[in-house]
């Protein structure tokens, strides 16, 4: 049997056959050809810190969908240094446009734009009355198609990234099924958030995921409200719990800088680390725009709505 061959006589590489039958690899996901950009709303004072912690997030979401077309808009941007939530929107429509009308020009028949031309995704785990009402404004505001998700929170991925950054800091074993212990384990965990009553609420159900991770009692408070850490801290301590950690439910913008520091303080435990650039919340980022947009990755070249 003779196989093809190149130049010297050398073999040529032939492409594997397309695996048939339901065994079948799915096709690499990409995003759909006029896909609206996702914008990341950050909440907080923008810094350098912080753009480069927002930069980190959508380089992951871009690598989990090619060809994603997305933007960094701050809540609280100028337009200088920092670009503002709306600007980015306005930047985001005017593009779509010069796009349509660059290919008219050109020749081609495209159809007229329609739909979003961003997709606004908060850079919040849970819900914050104040700041989504703020993001809600900035959209208006910018007067450009653009649709809003939800928070990324609550989610399983959420309650593994609080259990890294727990285990970071020393403060839990990595993994349960290990058998050696972590000396400075904590034995009760303050899941620290903002955004008041709802969000408490909100966080305790990523704190089920988590104490059931972690074998020990977890109880959300809230940062923003004077005295709720201390209260639960004293809580834990009066249901046995010894040694305790406060764990940051927060990507770490939203929280004004020094507020963990003094509550940890305050409540007298450890802390660990805020979220930041955990792979899992860049996913969770895609995760709310894909699904506003109706694209499923098991169905490439889901048509956008």
């Amino acid at each position: 049997m003779s196989s093809p061959t190149g130049p010297a006589g050398l073999p040529v590489r032939m492409p594997r056959p397309r695996q048939s039958g339901r065994h079948r690899r799915p096709e690499p996901l990409a995003a759909p050809e006029g896909a609206p950009a996702l914008v990341l709303a950050v909440p907080g004072e923008p810094s350098a810190a912080v753009r480069s912690l927002a930069e980190e997030l959508v380089s992951i979401a871009r690598s989990e969908l090619p060809g994603l077309e997305a933007g960094i808009g701050f809540l609280d941007g100028d337009d200088t240094e920092y670009a503002s939530l709306a600007g980015v929107l306005r930047e985001a429509a005017a593009l779509r446009v010069q796009r349509y009308e660059l290919a008219r020009a050109a020749g081609r028949e495209v159809a007229e734009p329609e739909g979003p031309a961003a997709v606004v995704v908060p850079l919040l785990v849970g819900p914050d009355a104040a700041l989504m009402g703020r993001i809600q404004q900035a959209v208006a505001d910018s007067g450009a198609p653009a649709e809003l998700t939800d928070v990324l929170g609550p989610h399983p991925l959420l309650a593994e990234a609080l259990h890294v950054r727990l285990s970071e800091a020393g403060l839990a074993r990595a993994d349960r099924a290990r058998l050696f212990t972590v000396a400075t384990a904590a034995d009760g965990i303050v899941l620290a958030t903002t955004g008041g009553a709802e969000a408490v609420q909100a966080a305790g159900i990523t704190g089920m995921l988590l104490a059931a991770r972690l074998a020990v009692p977890v109880i959300a408070a809230a940062l923003d409200q004077d005295g709720s850490v201390a209260a639960v801290a004293e809580q834990l301590r009066g249901s046995g719990s010894v040694q305790l950690a406060l764990a940051p439910y927060l990507v770490g913008p939203e929280a004004p800088a020094g507020l963990l520091e003094d509550a940890a303080k305050e409540a007298d435990c450890s802390v660990a680390e805020s979220l930041g650039a955990y792979p899992a919340v860049g996913k969770l980022v895609l995760s709310q725009y894909m699904t506003l947009l109706g694209i499923s990755p098991q169905q490439p070249g889901t048509p956008v709505r």
